[in-house]
This record gives C-alpha cells, sequence and structure tokens, in this order.
C-alpha cells in the first residue's frame, strides 16, 4: 500500500512538473507586446508602450467574443491569412474571472481609433456586452493588417499611452481582481499620480497553467508625462 501511494505521488509530481514546464514554455514563446519601465511607485511598475494594432468585437460573452476574433486570427479575413497571437490578456471587466489563451484585450469603447471605418462608439450597447480585443503582430500595422470577413470585427490602432501596472499571481478570481485593483489605485493616488483611464486585468498564461506559475496584472492609463 504505501509502495503503490509512492508510485502514485511520483506520477502526480512528475505531471506536475510537465504541466510547470509546458506553461513557462508556452510564456516564453509567445510574442509579448513591448514596452519600456519609466519609473515605479513601490510595487507598481509606470510603463511606456508604443503604438499598437489590435482586432476587436463587442459581444455578449467573451466565449462569443473570442471565437469571433480566433476565427479572424484563423484566416477569416480578406487574404485568408493566419496570424499568431500575442500577450496580454486585457480585460476591464474585473467582475468576472478570466480563463484565455492568449492576447486579447476587453475595455471600454472609446479607448482607441477604428480603422476600417468611421464607426462612432456604441453608446447602446449592453451594460453586459463586453469589448474583446487581440493584439496583432508587430509586422502589421493599420494599414497593411487584413480586414476582417466578419461586419462585427474591425480593425484599430491604439496610440501610444502609458500604463501603471501592479502584478500579481494565482488566479485571477473577482475578490483578487478586486483586492489587486483596489491596492494599485491606492498606490497611485498615494504617489500623486493622475489617471487617464479605467483600471483592467491583464493575463499572459494559458487556462492549465499552475496558479504559482501565473503572471497577472492589474493596469490603468496614467498622464503621459508620468515617470518622464
Amino acid at each position: 500500500m504505501v509502495r503503490n501511494a509512492t508510485i502514485v505521488a511520483g506520477v502526480a509530481g512528475g505531471a506536475l512538473a510537465a504541466t510547470g514546464i509546458w506553461s513557462l514554455y508556452q510564456r516564453y514563446t509567445t510574442e509579448t507586446v513591448p514596452y519600456t519601465v519609466v519609473a515605479h511607485a513601490d510595487d507598481v511598475e509606470l510603463r511606456r508602450y508604443p503604438e499598437q494594432v489590435l482586432v476587436e468585437t463587442f459581444a455578449p460573452s467573451k466565449n462569443t467574443a473570442f471565437g469571433r476574433l480566433f476565427r479572424y486570427l484563423s484566416g477569416a479575413n480578406d487574404g485568408g491569412e493566419e496570424l499568431s497571437m500575442t500577450a496580454p490578456v486585457e480585460v476591464d471587466d474585473p467582475g468576472t474571472s478570466i480563463e484565455m489563451t492568449a492576447p486579447v484585450e476587453l475595455e471600454r469603447i472609446g479607448r482607441a481609433t477604428p480603422m476600417t471605418a468611421p464607426v462612432e462608439p456604441d453608446r447602446s450597447r449592453g451594460a453586459d456586452e463586453v469589448r474583446m480585443a487581440f493584439y496583432l503582430p508587430p509586422e502589421y500595422d493599420a494599414e497593411s493588417a487584413p480586414r476582417p470577413a466578419a461586419d462585427d470585427v474591425r480593425i484599430l490602432e491604439v496610440p501610444e499611452r502609458t500604463l501603471a501596472v501592479r502584478r500579481f499571481t494565482w488566479r485571477p478570481t473577482d475578490a483578487r481582481i478586486a483586492r489587486e485593483t483596489e491596492a494599485l489605485l491606492e498606490t497611485l493616488e498615494t504617489a500623486g499620480v493622475s489617471l487617464a483611464g479605467e483600471p483592467f486585468f491583464m493575463g499572459y498564461d494559458a487556462p492549465w497553467t499552475l496558479p504559482f506559475l501565473r503572471r497577472n496584472e492589474i493596469a490603468v492609463e496614467v498622464e503621459a508625462n508620468t515617470g518622464s
């Protein structure tokens, strides 16, 4: 019996190690949106992000939005191109947990400039409707990015911005996101850093990533001259 228990423990430990190794491999082989750390406020990083091109959609659920955008990356675009994914995931819906495989952004409308058509911000959308966006690989700009085949998906360009970011680990539960958001805002208030947006979540890992290996972040846009 003891020997069997030892074997089971060994198998479980091996599976845990394999999962951890695969999680780290997945993280380090996924291209990450570049940034420059320009200052610190206690445990908060102030980062300067360059102009980025994204593909976005609005949907009643994350699963629906993710499916639309994944189909775009898989070839549902005017060139039939398959595009790779980059990280992180951005979510400005802190009331829910995030379990996605890669580069998604969810935030409030009006934060970016649409490039496919002069579309006005959809002020009539439901309060529970999410905006989701994938960062496109850096070789694409707003002109060269393939146009989506679906009308409910569009290309947009996000200008250079400065984000204040607080990192944490374990699973991004509602309660943990709320605590980390509160801590981020308190730190910025104490440091006298002026906000220029609303907090959102950024995640870098696939759903199977072990909790203690996860890289999660709460971020908020701040005034551009912060840290200069």
